[in-house]
């Protein structure tokens, strides 16, 4: 029940930061410079060891992969906290890397697609290039799932883990959706909505 509710304030956000997306391009963009600013101020506080430039290009990357996809950043962040915890080296058991987690495979593959230049696992440890991979990965679940939850989940098992489990049609409840909406229904409460408000 939670995740249906959830589920609307996720398209609501998107949809309406879609509509706007030509005027939130724009560098001298007010809305931009709130948004980064708070994103900054919030990851000052998770990410202590972190210097001042590079979690302002965090921030930044955050925001410019949002408006590129139509997705609320807040969004994007929440999956960073419960991936990565905001560690920009962190590799888990399985290969993953960087702040939201993205497979050495999976990179060399959506590489392709957003023009990177992937020459080595340890690309991923930049935090634009997993940003950019991470985002547009987590855009290809959404066309291809019916709702968040199940874009989420693959996003965490792997879309044919996912499909395997039935989630292309209910909305999966495991610790991982659960812990995503959660932190992104938190960050919903402390930073600006994608329009400044």
């Amino acid at each position: 029940m939670i995740l249906a509710a959830t589920t609307i304030f996720f398209i609501i956000p998107v949809c309406t930061a879609f509509s706007f997306s030509d005027t939130i391009t724009n560098e001298d963009n007010p809305t931009k410079k709130l948004i980064v600013s708070k994103t900054a101020e919030y990851l000052k506080g998770k990410m202590r060891s972190t210097s001042d430039e590079k979690i302002k290009t965090i921030a930044n990357s955050v925001y410019e992969e949002s408006q590129k996809y139509a997705f609320d950043y807040r969004l994007i962040l929440a999956v960073m906290k419960v991936e990565s915890n905001f560690r920009n080296e962190a590799i888990s058991s399985k290969g993953a890397r960087g702040l939201l987690q993205v497979k050495p495979s999976l990179a060399k593959y959506i590489a392709k697609d957003t023009g990177i230049r992937m020459e080595e696992a340890t690309s991923l440890h930049e935090p634009e290039k997993n940003i950019k991979i991470g985002v547009n990965y987590l855009s290809k679940l959404i066309d291809m799932f019916d709702n968040l939850a199940s874009a989420l989940h693959a996003y965490n098992v792997g879309p044919s883990k996912a499909k395997k489990s039935g989630a292309t049609n209910s909305e999966p409840s495991t610790a991982f959706t659960r812990k995503v909406i959660n932190e992104y229904q938190n960050l919903m409460e402390v930073l600006p909505s994608p329009l400044g408000e």
